[in-house]
């Protein structure tokens, strides 16, 4: 009978140690589940707040990079996604009220968050130009790309087959829609076009120099450049742009893609490409701004030639001047003049190697005493225009993107 008491004594000693473990167990896994739930709806909470952008919920995404980046984080992170309900609210569901203009990746809206930001939405068309691997080169090269003189990409959108970019809103449209309008052209005074060629060239130095990795944009020319509202140049449109490493001098490509007017003869003809190709566009822009012509049509005006090499002729008689437009002679100084002509005469020689770098061509700007060098006779335009492009029949609205359709060239 002790024996059996005794016995008995311990199982309920043991049942008690269960009980009082089973217990302890329960206890920390309710505990365990009470934390994480609270850390989960903190965490939401936290997440909700830091992506409360302009009165609505984004959430963010990363993008992976195309194989023609080598490397495996020089602007990689993450990017708000904006809900394609959103876009089509702050759009009136892309409405012609809203419509900004047409480029040649397809049209672009102008929308207005909720707390009142304004901001442009490029909407990629379904038989645009610009493919898929076009659009997320644009979104991973802006979104990272930082400078006064780049336009900023707030935000994208890609659902089912929409591809959308929202950008800031740049109020005073594209340098293109004043520079070449009759009447517009007049409120850029020399001392406004010569603080925008300072600012695209900062811009392209940036690109080239002083980002992470060395980018290309391949299409830089009036219609990319946009206006913010105190008329500052911002570059925009990267669909195109490549990235180079630090020690890359130039690649080859087999699609050759650009502007008539714009671009570099070793690209148009090779399809080469370097910092030198961007140089040369540049250089375009540079006569364009000065003179207010712009070089595609200038070919076929009377002349029929095109603007550099106009400009060349001129140039070796010394009449550089005569081209430009009476209206005004009377807000420019003449030597400013003289050397901004010098200068995009040196950026648009046939051979690469002569041009100069951006960073000697923002040297040279801010100069007045550096010695230019002599300038080389310009390349020959190449290119062809689009058959159903009329250039004397477009008509812009308040556009702040790209409306020119891209000439491709495809090797044989």
């Amino acid at each position: 009978m002790l024996i059996y008491d005794t016995v008995a004594a311990k199982q309920e000693s043991a049942n008690d140690k269960k009980t009082v473990i089973i217990s302890l167990v329960s206890v920390m896994v309710a505990v365990a589940l009470l934390s994480s739930c609270v850390y989960y709806f903190w965490r939401r909470n936290w997440l909700c707040k830091a992506s409360l952008v302009g009165g609505f919920l984004l959430r963010t995404t990363s993008i992976a990079f195309h194989d023609h980046v080598q490397r495996e984080d020089p602007f990689s992170g993450d990017l708000p996604i904006i809900p394609l309900t959103i876009i089509e609210k702050i759009t009136d569901n892309f409405s012609q009220s809203t419509k900004l203009g047409e480029g040649g990746f397809g049209p672009v809206y102008k929308g207005i968050l909720p707390d009142s930001t304004e901001v442009a939405v490029k909407r990629l068309a379904e038989m645009s130009g610009q493919g898929s691997e076009e659009f997320k080169n644009e979104v991973i090269l802006i979104a990272k790309l930082q400078h006064r003189n780049l336009v900023k990409i707030l935000g994208c959108c890609i659902d089912g087959n929409e591809k959308i970019l929202v950008y800031e809103y740049m109020p005073n449209s594209s340098l293109d829609f004043h520079l070449f309008n009759k009447e517009k052209h007049k409120q850029l005074d020399w001392k406004l076009r010569l603080s925008i060629i300072n600012g695209i060239a900062r811009g392209l130095l940036y690109l080239h120099e002083d980002s992470r990795l060395t980018v290309i944009h391949r299409d830089l020319k009036a219609s990319n450049v946009l206006l913010d509202d105190e008329m500052n140049p911002k570059i925009s449109d990267f669909g195109l742009a490549r990235t180079f490493e630090k020690d890359q001098c130039q690649t080859k490509t087999k699609r050759v893609i650009g502007t008539y007017g714009y671009m570099a003869p070793e690209y148009a003809m090779a399809g080469l490409f370097s910092v030198k190709s961007d140089v040369f566009s540049f250089g375009v822009l540079i006569l364009e701004i000065i003179y207010g012509k712009r070089n595609g049509e200038f070919i076929l005006s009377e002349h029929m030639q095109s603007l550099l090499l106009y400009t060349w002729g001129l140039w070796c008689e010394g009449k550089s001047l005569e081209l430009i437009d009476p209206f005004h002679k009377k807000t420019y100084t003449e030597s400013e003049v003289t050397k901004c002509i010098h200068i995009g005469l040196l950026c648009v020689q046939e051979d690469a190697a002569d041009r100069p770098t951006m960073s000697t061509v923002v040297r040279m700007l801010g100069s007045d005493t550096m010695a230019l060098p002599k300038p080389k006779q310009p390349a020959f335009s190449v290119g062809r225009m689009s058959k159903n492009e009329d250039p004397t029949s477009k008509c812009y609205k308040d556009i702040s993107v790209d409306e020119e359709t891209l000439t491709i060239v495809s090797r044989r």
